[in-house]
Parts: C-alpha cells; sequence; structure tokens
C-alpha cells in the first residue's frame, strides 16, 4: 500500500497559515432543541463554524441549560471538534481565547491531537513530534471548577448500528439496566437498532453534527486531509448528554482489540480513542476538569471481538438491521468490498451459518479476489493492517481456522484456500477458539457490569 508525501506541503502550509484560533463558542435554547456554535478562525483567511443541534427531550433537566453546566462542557466540546479544522493545514501555533487552561489540560490535549492524528500524519507521511507539531497559547482567565451534580444511577450507550454495540444495548437492557440509546446523525441502522430493542426516538438522546461547508472546500482545494478521533469527539458529546440528562453512566461499545496498533511495532493506531489508554485519561481528565459524577466507561472492554461476535450471533433479530461498513453508511448496506465489511464476515464465520452471512451481505465474501489485499492484511501476511476498526491479527487467524475446521471436507472458496498457504495458517490451525475466548481483559467495570459480562459469556 502506496501513501503520499506530503511532508513538504505540510512544511509549506504551516509556514502560509501560522495560527490557528480557536475565537468563541455559543449555545442558546429554540423551539426544544438546544443550538451550539463555534467559531474557528484560520490564520485570519478561513472561518469555520461547524454547528450542532440537540433535540431537547421530555426526559431531560431544564434546569441544566445554563452557563453553570454547559460553559465548561461545551467549550471543551469546541477543543476535539477543532482538530477536524486544524488539520488542513497543521498550524504551528493553536491559540485558545474562549478558556483559560492549565499546563497539565494542555499537555493532555497534545496528548490527545498527536496520537488522534497517528493515522493521519502517517498516511500523508508527515514527520513529526509530540513536542513539535503544535504550540498553544491561552488567554488567561478563570479556571472552572468541576461540576458538582446530582446523577442518577441509569446509563447512556452509544449506538452506532454496529453489531457491538446492539451487544451493549441488549445485554444491559435485558439486565434490567435503565438505558438511554443515543444517536450521532441518525440513520437507517442506528433507527432500527433502537427500534429493535424497543426504544423510540423520544426516548433516545439524538446528536446533530455539520460540518462547515469551508471544510470541504479546503479539501477539495488540495489541503490536508485524513483521519481524525471520532470516538473521542463522541465521548464529549456524551459527557454533554450526561449532563442534561442527569445519567451517572455512559457506557461505550470498544473491546480490548482495539488497543492494538494499526502498524506493528509502533504506536500508530486508527482506533487510538477507542482504546484503553484513552478511556484511562479521558476518564481522569472528566474527573478532574468537567465533574467528578460521571462515569464514562467501555462495557466491551473486558471482551474481544471473538467473544462479542459469539454474543451477537444470539441475536438473531438483528442479522438483517446491523451496519458498520463506512463506505455503505449513507446508503445502509454493505458495501462488500472494503476491509471492514470482510472483517465483520471473517469474525462472525464460526458463529454464524455461511448461507446466513451470505444473505447479510448479497454474496459471499471468501470468493471475492478483489479482497485479497485485504485479507493478507488482516491476517497479518502484510506489513500493516487496514486503517479501519477491525480486530486483532491474533482474533482474526483463529477466526479463519475455526471456520476451515468447521467446513470440514467441503471444497474451500478462494480466499481460504489462498490462506492455507500461507505461514499464518501453520502458525494458527492447531490453536483451539476457546484458548483466544477464555479470558476477560483490563477494563473500568462495576462489579455489577461484570457480571452481566461473565453470566452471558461463561453461562
Amino acid at each position: 500500500m502506496e501513501f503520499p508525501d506530503n511532508q513538504i506541503k505540510f512544511l509549506q502550509l504551516r509556514k502560509s497559515y501560522p495560527f490557528f484560533r480557536y475565537e468563541d463558542y455559543s449555545y442558546f435554547l429554540k423551539e426544544k432543541v438546544l443550538h451550539i456554535e463555534f467559531s474557528f478562525d484560520y490564520s485570519g483567511k478561513y472561518k469555520f463554524q461547524p454547528k450542532i443541534s440537540l433535540p431537547v427531550r421530555d426526559f431531560y433537566l431544564q434546569e441544566r441549560f445554563t452557563p453553570e453546566y454547559l460553559d465548561n462542557i461545551v467549550f471543551n466540546i469546541g477543543m476535539i471538534e477543532l482538530i477536524s479544522y486544524w488539520k488542513a493545514g497543521c498550524a504551528p501555533e493553536l491559540i485558545i481565547e474562549s478558556y483559560d487552561l492549565s499546563e497539565e489540560q494542555i499537555q493532555w490535549w497534545r496528548k490527545i491531537y498527536y496520537h488522534g492524528l497517528g493515522e493521519f500524519f502517517y498516511v500523508n507521511g508527515i514527520k513529526t513530534g509530540i513536542n513539535d507539531f503544535i504550540h498553544f497559547t491561552t488567554f488567561k482567565k478563570a479556571q472552572p471548577q468541576p461540576l458538582h451534580m446530582k446523577q442518577d444511577n441509569s446509563t447512556i450507550v452509544p449506538v452506532g448500528g454496529g453489531k457491538d454495540s446492539i451487544v451493549s444495548l441488549e445485554l444491559l437492557r435485558r439486565a434490567g439496566v435503565s438505558v438511554s440509546p443515543l444517536i450521532m446523525n441518525p440513520r437507517g441502522a442506528t433507527i432500527s437498532t433502537i427500534t429493535e430493542a424497543g426504544y423510540t426516538m423520544d426516548e433516545t438522546v439524538t446528536i446533530n453534527r455539520q460540518i462547515h461547508s469551508q471544510l470541504i472546500r479546503l479539501n477539495d482545494e488540495g489541503f490536508l486531509n485524513g483521519h481524525t478521533p471520532f470516538s473521542a469527539m463522541l465521548a464529549f458529546y456524551t459527557v454533554l448528554a450526561a449532563i442534561l440528562t442527569g445519567k451517572r453512566n455512559i457506557a461505550l461499545s470498544n473491546e480490548s482489540s482495539a488497543n492494538e496498533s494499526t502498524i506493528p511495532g509502533t504506536d500508530i493506531n486508527h482506533q487510538y480513542s477507542k482504546s484503553l489508554e484513552f478511556e484511562r485519561d479521558f476518564r481522569n481528565y472528566v474527573t478532574e476538569y468537567i465533574s467528578p459524577d460521571i462515569n464514562y466507561y467501555s462495557f466491551l472492554r473486558p471482551l474481544n471481538e471473538l467473544q462479542i461476535a459469539s454474543v451477537f450471533s444470539g441475536f438473531e433479530n438483528y442479522y438483517g438491521i446491523f451496519k458498520s461498513c463506512n463506505a455503505g453508511s449513507k446508503e445502509n448496506q454493505w458495501c462488500g468490498v472494503c476491509p471492514k465489511c470482510l472483517f465483520t464476515y471473517i469474525i462472525l464465520s464460526p458463529f454464524i451459518e455461511e448461507h446466513r452471512l451470505q444473505s447479510i451481505w448479497g454474496k459471499d465474501l471468501y470468493s471475492d479476489p478483489g479482497l485479497l489485499e485485504f485479507f493478507d492484511q488482516l491476517t497479518g501476511s502484510s506489513d500493516i493492517k487496514p486503517f479501519d476498526c477491525v480486530g486483532t491479527i491474533d482474533e482474526i487467524n483463529g477466526a479463519l481456522c475455526e471456520t476451515i475446521r468447521k467446513r470440514g471436507a467441503s471444497p474451500l472458496p478462494l480466499l481460504l484456500e489462498h490462506y492455507k498457504t500461507k505461514d499464518v495458517y501453520l502458525k494458527y490451525k492447531n490453536i483451539p477458539l476457546t484458548i483466544l475466548m477464555s479470558s476477560l481483559h483490563e477494563h473500568f467495570l462495576s462489579n455489577e457490569s461484570l457480571k452481566i459480562i461473565e453470566e452471558e459469556l461463561f453461562q
């Protein structure tokens, strides 16, 4: 896989556009909708004004639509939103006019920007360092104090439409936990998921987020573009939702597999903001600077992708609903030609019958020669994994070997025959799948939440 060398462009843009300014944020409530807007300035030459809106449901706490509750969290949402706009030219100086940041906060943001943009730097061929890529300038204002709020023990579950959030939603709901789904930019699979789970949109936290059109124009003009830490941005929006609804717990669906680097031997990870490291950092940040009364954690962190696939396979009513293909998300379909489609097909293969999988995707992905490159990347036969939310090399190889065992003497399709010629097959073929599914991983779950996981997995 070849990537462009944009190092010269990176340096030229930094010289031509030396600063990025976070000017201000604003919000107002109108006709039962909370509107939020940010004002960013790119070296006095371009303006960005991204907008967000949240329909106010009946279960929101009306007394919390005040500066006391909103100023700090909205400012912090702006800090994570701006990364999408800053990356267009990677200005060396970030000027923050709207709030003060402590030195500890500056270092926290430096870390999330740098590691959250690890893929962006790598794919663009940009060489820089964590201490060099950005300088923070803040205007000294009063530091906000963390909010102390009375929160109930109910749970917000972000729903993305894929198998992971379905597993979280169903296990928590069936265990009797009071759950409110959260959807960002509702689409077919997310709406169908909450409907199947028995929720209405009026019971769901909904966030509508718009990218400012100026950024799209700059992308078209050849400014820098690439992956940003979406899950970190989502994290801050879930905290806003927790404040407005009075719910203490935020249960993400990030599994242990997200900790593995995309580029072996480096800290470049497409899923950095889904990793345990980010989760720990974010929990600490929220407690220290926003509110100690909010519990952000990943409900699926003890599990790997194989374990999640095994649990999901029992939810047959979701087979025709779930979608986690980025390429096909707008059309609410699986594209069938991307690494995420192939990974999901592989990881479910040991647990769902072949004909059911083919029905979900509309074809046998193992018979598609166009997927050979992605297949080798997923199994570790290539130098890098795909830049997508996929499982570990161990899990993928374990799933493939189990699939081949299940098929017995039956003829194998193209990709599985290809796989049997690879050294990785010899390495994994005698490892029972149960070994890869037998342990739980480091997590931040309460004993009650962990019991739900253990009862489902080891019943």
